[in-house]
């Protein structure tokens, strides 16, 4: 910008001071450094404006790339899902039709799943049972035998 050293401020100085007068002179200078600050405020405020927008232009540039990359995707899952709907719809058809034999998309021959009869694991079943709801429905929780049962239900004799 403009290269002002401490020789040629003083000398601007003098002229002022002989020119304006040095009576004049503080009111203009603190003019004059109202002025300029206001200038570097105005400048600042440019300085933003222009950052403001340089970075908008940014965010719209990524904004628009993630719309397009986010469009590709969602078409690639689609393709993806309606080639795999294909592939589940022809083998369906081919078990369906009885003959068993149609190869999957890996060339394997695809048989109607056979029955297996379910494993029953009743501890299993009964230990994931909650203890809560054992105690609401009346669930035995302690094995007693037979005798004891019974004893624990007979009446008491009276003495």
């Amino acid at each position: 910008m403009l290269d002002f050293g401490f020789d040629k401020l003083a000398l601007i100085g003098a002229v002022a001071l002989i020119v304006i007068g040095p009576e004049k002179l503080p009111r203009v200078a603190r003019t004059v450094g109202h002025l300029l600050g206001k200038a570097q405020r105005y400048v600042a405020d440019v300085k933003a404006e222009v950052n403001r927008s340089i970075e908008l232009d940014e965010l719209k540039k990524m904004k628009t790339q993630m719309e397009t990359a986010a469009q590709d995707m969602e078409q690639s899952v689609r393709q993806e899902v309606a080639s795999a709907g294909q592939v589940f719809e022809s083998s369906w058809s081919g078990l369906e039709d009885g003959s068993g034999s149609d190869p999957d998309y890996l060339g394997h021959s695809i048989a109607p799943p056979r029955y297996l009869s379910p494993k029953k694991n009743w501890r299993l079943k009964r230990g994931a049972t909650p203890q809560w709801y054992k105690q609401r429905e009346g669930v035995r929780r302690n094995v007693q035998s037979g005798a004891a049962r019974v004893a624990r239900f007979r009446p008491r004799k009276s003495t």
